[in-house]
């Protein structure tokens, strides 16, 4: 299970070779750009859920800290995975050498978020140095639901700490994560500023007015050689995901329960890398060494509204909020800090 959410995270297209290490192979015979086309297509709900998830809970009021104050804080965040993220429509006519085995020209297929139930075979057609065109029945690959999983999970560790001028300065990482071949880690910066800081006895408005902006880094390596059924060397995805945050945020400014909200824009993109030596066998012939076959990215950008709470208890705080986006998440965190 750990593994698995971890290939998620990373968004590793090599999960392909969880379920059927011939999957991949036959897909490479079928030439670089359907398999290109097909991981793309598999992989984009996943990556585009992830770069929304890592930017919850940058923030849990808008009042920013005096010169020195502090705050950590343990966040969990959850990615929530509506059903239209976990299929895309998969037409044969796009890619030269697959087509389905019950005939149709297009179908509902599962994504790395989602599964096939039942089962979807293709046919993949790949040329034989002696035997010429030969086809091979793959199985096409499932995701998390298969799993039982509606949701794609993050947590971090984030520290902030007050700086001169109504600023404040934020940082966040989680460390390098390791599972089986799996290694996955985050950092993140931002910077918070108050502008009713500036307004004459802001001290007794009964609410705060900020803005924000944060850079999130994603990256994830999933070394699949020893698993692959692809001869070869090396073989690995490396996933490499980059997002900024700009953030309007007003909060109350009640002694215990406050209440906050914001409003902002995401943009950010995710690159997934297959890469290493790949040579395509049917186990007496071989095909020429393909190095670091391909690439595949996405990007995002739209607009973001969260909501939520946060309960102080003395030194500490526990908040929850829920972001509502193109894939809504939900955020908890448990802080201790000094103002």
């Amino acid at each position: 299970m750990i593994k698995k959410i971890l290939l998620a995270v990373t968004v590793t297209c090599c999960s392909v070779t969880m379920y059927a290490q011939d999957s991949f192979d036959a897909l490479l015979a079928a030439g670089v750009d359907d398999a290109q086309r097909f991981t793309n297509d598999y992989l984009a709900p996943g990556t585009d859920a992830l770069m929304y998830g890592i930017n919850n809970g940058w923030y849990n009021t808008a009042k920013v800290k005096p010169l020195l104050g502090f705050e950590i804080s343990v966040m969990a965040n959850a990615g929530i995975i509506n059903k239209d993220q976990e299929s895309f429509v998969m037409n044969v006519n796009d890619y030269d050498n697959v087509a389905f085995t019950n005939g149709a020209t297009s179908q509902s297929v599962g994504t790395v978020l989602g599964e096939n139930n039942p089962s979807v075979f293709v046919d993949v057609t790949y040329d034989d140095p002696i035997f010429g065109d030969q086809t091979v029945t793959i199985e096409l690959p499932n995701g998390l639901a298969a799993e039982g999983i509606s949701f794609l999970p993050t947590a971090f560790i984030q520290g902030s700490i007050g700086l001169s001028f109504g600023t404040e300065f934020k940082a966040r990482f989680t460390p390098k994560i390791k599972a089986d071949d799996t290694e996955i880690g985050m950092y993140g910066f931002a910077l918070q500023h108050d502008f009713t800081h500036w307004l004459p006895a802001d001290k007794l408005l009964p609410v705060a007015i900020s803005g924000l902006v944060a850079y999130t880094h994603l990256d994830g390596t999933y070394d699949f050689t020893e698993t692959s059924g692809i001869e070869g060397e090396n073989q690995r995805l490396e996933n490499d995901t980059n997002t900024w945050l700009f953030q309007m945020i007003a909060s109350t400014r009640l002694p215990i329960i406050n209440f906050y909200g914001g409003l902002g824009y995401l943009s950010g993109k995710s690159s997934s890398d297959v890469l290493g030596t790949y040579i395509v066998t049917d186990g007496i012939l071989q095909s020429e060494a393909i190095v670091d076959p391909y690439s595949v990215s996405s990007k995002v950008s739209g607009v973001r509204a969260t909501l939520g709470t946060r309960l102080k208890l003395g030194f500490f705080r526990i908040h929850a909020d829920y972001t509502f986006a193109e894939y809504d998440s939900a955020s908890l965190g448990l802080s201790f800090g000094i103002r």
